[in-house]
């Protein structure tokens, strides 16, 4: 049987075009390795043989499979090597001047038959393949690093390329075992041109000194699942590389959002471009490698800081699933906690949630019936806030509206005891707004936890002005008492994640708007292309529209930037009652309960 596209020819054989090369030869695909720098011919066919040879020792292919598969991978340094393939994949740097040059070499060697593929995120297929003689034959096929373990290709069409062309990178990358997904000609594509806005911005923030490098990375792990933070993301990818695509997307869209951050340029120009180099947001034990090692913008080992306040008893007030997820943590981690609702019924609902929750953790073996039964003897639930008279933390987690959350604080002014800390789990709004209804805005701090409390590690702690410097010690330890990882971040829309994350899921819906692609391609993109644990409407869906568009809205008038403006059709379904799957239709439909 003949195998559809058999001969392929990758020029660049750098960290790309050697994955892509593994990828094709180990399909048994005939490859055909070009580049000018004869050590990076040699660097690619190492490469080959060293991750085939674990391919061995882990049991994925046979010794046998490896020497055929090595045996089909051959490097040449001059592009004459290419005649006899069907289809071209280049990888060389994202320079027009270089690609271009590429591709009227490869029109003077190939057959009229051969597809010419760019491997470019930055750059104009259109551009590239209108400087070619053969411009129906030319479209973009982008993997995504590391090749072979990577499921997501983006397919993309100019205006000019043929339909067979498409059908048959397609149905290769279908062969290849991965995930085709086909899109038009626009900068930076599906996935990247939702992350690599979402990295600059998180640059931004770190310029601003709003939040160290460490915290940034953290955060943005623990409180939405990534695989990696931002400023380490981008220094694996290349400061450099990065800022190539920022500008392409910002020369395209004029969006402030796409407009490189500073300190990219500032990096790149001093050389500073990320793992490669041994530095860039962070410092690596030698080029190119993974390991970080201090330098002096290495946060300090805890406890030069003051000493906290001693915390053995904690308010919760509230009676939603944050509230009772908030106390479930306090009890379980040993305080006394008092469960404040408006009234008994509510309050006693709250504890019966929590009684739920420990029993399934009882069922999947993570907790003992003592433990859970001691927990729950640890919850008092109250009828008022009157409870709080003794405690030495109080937590609100009620409704995200300013005017409640004063009132609330004015009244934990006057029933809690003087010095116990008041905190707030307010994820958008103005702490020290919240704090000024009180006559002790110096005990007041942001204890931003996420949903659900019991699961979710991240605490954001948001400091503000008036913060005492005891208050912020203090929750930085019962933080680390409860096993939450704390990060500090100043009192802004957003903090850190909300900051970070709604205007990416903002600009996925800008895409829909325009059609660009569908709600499925995106969302497969960033699982697939971006290690997301869901795609940006799957998550939508599950926060709430409303929640999102509020936050958004939030954001935007905080910022004043118009890039964060909310996307129309957020507001559209928002305004038809589709909040997501709490009423059974958002961006997507749900079977009702």
């Amino acid at each position: 049987m003949d195998i559809p596209l058999s001969t392929i020819a990758v020029v660049g054989l750098g960290t790309m075009g050697t994955g892509i090369a593994e990828v094709l030869a180990r399909s048994g695909r005939e490859v055909i390795g070009i580049d000018t720098d004869e050590a990076a011919a040699r660097r690619a066919v190492a490469s080959l043989e060293a991750s085939t040879a674990r391919a061995v020792e882990r049991g994925r292919i046979t010794e046998e499979e490896r020497r055929d598969a090595l045996a089909r991978f051959r490097t040449f340094s001059d592009l004459q090597a290419a005649a006899d393939a069907e289809l071209v994949i280049e990888v060389v740097p994202e320079s027009y001047e270089i690609k271009q040059q590429v591709f009227r070499e490869l029109d003077a060697v190939v057959s009229p038959a051969t597809i010419l593929a760019t491997g470019t995120n930055a750059l104009s297929v259109t551009r590239l393949a209108a400087e070619s003689q053969r411009p129906e034959r030319v479209l973009g096929l982008h993997f995504f690093n590391p090749a072979p373990a990577m499921k997501l290709v983006e397919v993309v069409s100019s205006v000019l390329t043929a339909p067979p062309a498409v059908e048959a990178v397609t149905e290769l990358a279908r062969l290849l075992g991965k995930e085709p997904v086909a899109i038009g000609d626009r900068p930076g594509f599906v996935a990247d041109g939702l992350l690599f806005g979402y990295l600059n911005q998180a640059a931004a923030m770190y310029e601003a000194n709003y939040a160290t490098r460490e915290d940034i990375d953290a955060a943005m792990k623990l409180g939405c699942g990534l695989p990696m933070g931002p400023l380490a993301l981008l220094d694996l990818i290349g400061i450099d590389t990065a800022r190539t695509v920022l500008e392409a997307m910002y020369s395209t869209s004029h969006d402030r959002l796409h407009a490189p951050a500073p300190i990219l340029g500032q990096l790149a120009s001093a050389g500073l471009t990320g793992r490669k180099a041994g530095r860039g947001f962070y410092t690596y034990a030698e080029p190119g490698s993974q390991t970080v090692v201090p330098d002096a913008l290495t946060p300090a080992p805890r406890g030069a800081e003051a000493a906290g306040r001693t915390v053995r008893s904690v308010g919760v007030a509230g009676s939603g699933t944050m509230a009772s997820g908030i106390a479930e943590v306090f009890a379980k981690a040993g305080y006394d906690v008092v469960l404040a609702a408006r009234g008994q019924e509510k309050a006693d609902l709250a504890k019966a949630r929590i009684a739920k929750s420990l029993g399934r953790s009882v069922t999947k073996g993570r907790l003992s019936e003592q433990a859970r039964d001691e927990t729950l003897a640890r919850i008092t639930a109250a009828a008022s806030l009157d409870a709080f008279a003794e405690v030495d933390l109080a937590v609100e987690a009620v409704a995200e509206d300013l005017l409640v959350k004063q009132e609330l604080f004015a009244t934990l002014d006057k029933v809690c005891r003087p010095g116990a800390v008041l905190a707030t789990t307010t994820s958008s709004l103005p702490v020290v707004a919240i704090a000024r209804a009180t006559a002790r805005p110096e005990d007041v701090v942001g204890m931003h936890f996420f949903n659900p409390a019991p699961a979710m590690k991240l605490v954001e702690v948001v400091r503000t002005v008036l913060t005492a410097d005891d208050v912020h010690a203090t929750v930085h330890e019962v933080c680390h008492a409860v096993r939450k990882h704390p990060v500090d971040c100043g009192d802004r829309a957003g903090f850190i994640v909300n900051a970070l994350l709604f205007p990416y899921l903002n600009n996925a819906i800008k895409m829909v708007e325009e059609h660009y692609a569908s709600l499925d391609d995106i969302d497969a993109a960033m699982k697939l292309g971006g290690g997301y644990p869901m795609g940006p409407f799957e998550l939508l869906d599950v926060v709430g529209l409303d929640v999102s568009l509020a936050i958004e809205k939030v954001l935007h008038n905080e910022f004043r930037d118009p890039g964060l403006a909310p996307a129309p059709l957020l507001e559209h379904l928002v305004a038809a009652g589709c909040l997501g799957r709490k009423t059974g239709r958002g961006f997507r439909e749900y079977a009702r309960r």
